[in-house]
């Protein structure tokens, strides 16, 4: 029976799988987000999120350490220089995984998985939105035109008189 036993194998002994998730986890602290299937991305978030927590607090224990499942010093000074500052007042959840449909040739369920400070587009706030009108009135057109012949003389009564200029004396 398998109680209490909730990790993902992925199908692969224990040294491939170290070796897939630490690269993939190299790849995300240096791209931001990668295209993945949902099984490897949730397997990615349980090995992922510790490490980034650990960049917090820069000290060489904790360098040293993630150097350690990484084995790549640019992801390694990536993570503690510039992820770390966006993550330092979020208190977990550093990742995102957006579900993006099946795949054509096997239809495995695929997925983005991105590190959640650097989206752009969710960083917005909503109410930031468009600032014109965003629905359409049901007015009929016979109110429509009626609105436009009355605007139309008010704009020409609007418009101030052009005077002529005068030649600039030198």
């Amino acid at each position: 029976m398998r109680h209490n036993k909730n990790f993902n194998h992925l199908g692969r002994k224990k040294a491939h799988r170290d070796a897939l998730l630490a690269n993939m986890t190299i790849a995300l602290i240096m791209r931001k987000r990668i295209f993945t299937t949902l099984a490897k991305a949730k397997a990615l978030r349980m090995y992922a999120e510790p490490l980034i927590n650990r960049a917090k607090e820069d000290t060489m224990a904790n360098r040293r350490l993630v150097f350690s499942y990484l084995q790549n010093k640019e992801a390694v000074t990536e993570l503690f220089r510039e992820v770390a500052q966006k993550i330092a007042d979020r208190p977990g959840g550093y990742t995102r995984i957006l579900k993006t449909g099946n795949r054509l040739g096997d239809n495995a369920k695929t997925c983005f998985i991105e590190l959640v400070d650097y989206n752009e587009n969710m960083l917005k706030t909503p109410g930031a939105k468009k600032e014109g009108r965003t629905r359409r009135s049901r007015r009929s057109k016979s109110a429509a035109s009626a609105d436009a012949e009355t605007a139309a003389p008010q704009a020409e009564l609007e418009l101030p008189a052009a005077e002529p200029e005068a030649p600039a004396a030198e």
